[in-house]
C-alpha cells in the first residue's frame, strides 16, 4: 500500500500518541484499574472454577460477602475460612503494620489481624489459601491467567516475561490498582454529602452523631477526625481492640475436614496476638472503617453479631447484662470504652440510624440511594 504523505502523517500520529498513553502516569494506572477489574470478577481462577474475589467483596454489599454464613465459603462447597469477610472499600488507606510508642499500640495491616502489609501483598493470598479459592500454587494461578482473554492486556501494560513470581506480581499489583479506584473508595454517602452541604441530617440522624461522638464514644476509635492521606473521614482509626466479642458456635469453619482447620471448635482465635506473637494482643482485632456498615453484616470477626442492631445493643449492655456469652478471649477485652453505655432503645436507634448515612451510593442531585455499577 503506498503511503500518501497525509496518510503516513496520520500513522505516525496515531503511535506516537499511543507511546505517549502508555508513558503518561493517568493512562497506565487507568489501565491497571481496568485490568485488574476484569482479574477481580473472574470466576474461572479459582479450583474449582465458580469463585472469583467479587464472590466475597460484592459491590452491593459494600465490597463484602453477599452470601455469608458468619464466615464465608470458599470455591469448594462445604470449605468455609476461620473469619468474617471484610469489606475491601477504603482499604488502600490502610497503613503498613507499625507500633505507635506514644499511644502504645499496633496500627495499620490488612485483614482481621494485620498480617498483611500492603493491598499488593493482601491480594495474593486468597488465591493460594486451600479454603477460600483453592489454587496449589502461584503458577496455576498463573497458567489460567494466561488463558484469558486479556492477558494480551496484562502483556502490554507489565511487558512479557515467562517468570512466574513476576507474572503473579502483575496480576496482584493490577488488583490493587482496582481496589484503589474510585469504584471501591467512592465517598458517596449521605455523610459525605451532609459534609459538603448537600444533605440535611434528619433530626434523628443528628441525634446518633452526637452520641457517636459523645456518649456512646464510638469516635474513640471510629475517629471523625478527617485522614491526612484520603483527606476524608474513614471512621477508623487502625488500631486493634478486644470487643468482647463472644466465640461463634455457628462457625460453619468448624464442620470443615480436620486437614483444612485454621480454627477447630475448642482453639481461641488469638488475632493480632498471633502475628506479632506477644500475648498482651492476644484476642485483639482490627478496628474496621464504619463506611457502608448498613451493608456489611455479619459483625465482629467470626461473624457472631448478625444485625448493625444487634451489635450495637451488645457494646451497649456487654457488662451489665447476661444476654449474651463471655468474651472468646477474656484477658485483653477493652472495658473502658463499652459495655455499660447507658443508651437507651431509642439512642440505639439513633446511632443506627447515623451509621447508616455513611453509605455509599447517594446521590443528591436524586436525593435517593443509588447504587453506581451492577456486578
Amino acid at each position: 500500500m503506498k503511503h500518501t504523505p497525509l496518510l503516513h502523517a496520520v500513522l505516525l500520529l496515531g503511535v506516537f500518541s499511543l507511546a505517549s498513553c502508555m508513558h503518561d502516569p493517568t493512562h497506565y494506572h487507568k489501565q491497571k484499574e481496568l485490568l485488574g477489574n476484569r482479574l477481580f470478577h473472574d470466576a474461572t481462577l479459582s479450583e474449582p472454577a465458580g469463585q472469583s474475589c467479587a464472590t466475597c467483596h460484592t459491590l452491593t454489599k459494600g465490597f463484602a460477602d453477599i452470601d455469608s454464613r458468619a464466615v464465608s465459603e470458599g470455591a469448594v462447597k462445604g470449605l468455609y475460612s476461620q473469619r468474617n469477610a471484610m469489606t475491601i472499600s477504603y482499604s488502600k488507606f490502610i497503613p503498613d503494620l507499625y507500633y505507635d510508642e506514644k499511644e502504645g499500640t499496633y496500627v495499620g495491616g490488612l485483614f482481621w489481624d494485620g498480617r498483611s502489609p500492603s493491598l499488593q501483598a493482601q491480594a495474593s493470598e486468597p488465591f493460594l489459601n486451600p479454603v477460600e479459592m483453592g489454587n496449589h500454587d502461584r503458577r496455576m494461578v498463573v497458567d489460567k491467567v494466561k488463558r484469558t482473554s486479556y492477558y494480551p492486556q496484562l502483556i502490554r501494560i507489565y511487558g512479557e516475561t515467562e517468570n512466574v513470581d513476576s507474572l503473579y506480581a502483575y496480576i496482584t499489583d493490577a488488583l490493587a490498582a482496582y481496589q484503589s479506584s474510585k469504584e471501591v473508595n467512592p465517598f458517596s454517602s449521605r455523610f459525605d454529602a451532609y459534609k459538603k452541604g448537600n444533605y440535611t441530617l434528619t433530626a434523628q440522624e443528628k441525634l446518633g452523631l452526637d452520641l457517636f461522638e459523645n456518649k456512646g464514644l464510638c469516635a474513640e476509635c471510629h475517629i471523625l477526625e478527617r485522614d491526612v492521606i484520603a483527606r476524608r473521614t474513614l471512621f477508623t482509626d487502625h488500631t486493634y481492640d478486644n470487643l468482647g466479642i463472644p466465640k461463634n458456635p455457628e462457625n460453619p469453619h468448624y464442620c470443615v475436614p480436620q486437614e483444612y482447620f485454621l480454627l477447630t471448635p475448642d482453639s481461641i482465635d488469638l488475632g493480632l496476638g498471633a502475628i506479632v506473637r506477644k500475648v498482651e494482643e492476644n484476642g485483639k482485632f482490627r478496628v474496621p472503617t464504619l463506611r457502608n456498615v448498613e451493608l456489611t453484616a455479619p459483625y465482629g470477626h467470626n461473624g457472631y453479631f448478625k444485625t448493625l442492631e444487634e451489635i450495637v445493643h451488645f457494646y451497649n449492655v456487654r457488662d451489665v447484662s447476661d444476654e449474651f456469652p463471655p468474651a472468646e478471649y477474656p484477658a485483653t477485652v477493652n472495658k473502658d470504652e463499652l459495655g455499660n453505655l447507658g443508651l437507651t432503645p431509642e439512642e440505639e436507634a439513633a446511632l443506627v440510624a447515623f451509621m447508616k448515612t455513611l453509605t455509599d451510593g447517594y446521590d443528591h442531585h436524586k436525593d435517593k440511594p443509588t447504587h453506581q455499577h451492577k456486578d
